[in-house]
């Protein structure tokens, strides 16, 4: 499961969808600089796999942390191993469509 938001940009028609692995929202997984994936970007709306391939047919841009939504985009083609960063030990990955 994933927690996600949609995020609008004023005066532009692109829409930004930020998706994290559900455990690890709330959590602070660097401390300098802070990387915090917190509720007010990564949301609290909760989904499956099915469904977040969906929402993401929607958006241009995708921001991702956390193994298992790396991992979905990895296997989908969405992304490349070689786009991740790790944060910590946290995977991470942007990608615009």
């Amino acid at each position: 499961m994933f927690c996600y938001k949609v995020h609008g940009l004023p005066g532009k028609k692109d829409r930004i969808l930020a998706i994290c692995d559900r455990e690890l929202i709330g959590k602070v997984i660097r401390k300098e600089p802070l990387f915090e994936v917190g509720k007010e970007f990564y949301g609290k709306e909760i989904c499956d796999e099915e469904e977040i391939l969906e929402k993401m047919k929607s958006c241009t841009i995708v921001n991702v942390v956390g193994k298992k939504i790396i991992t979905l985009c990895v296997e989908k083609k969405l992304i490349t191993k070689e786009n991740v960063i790790l944060i910590g030990e946290i995977p991470h990955a942007q990608f615009i469509k």
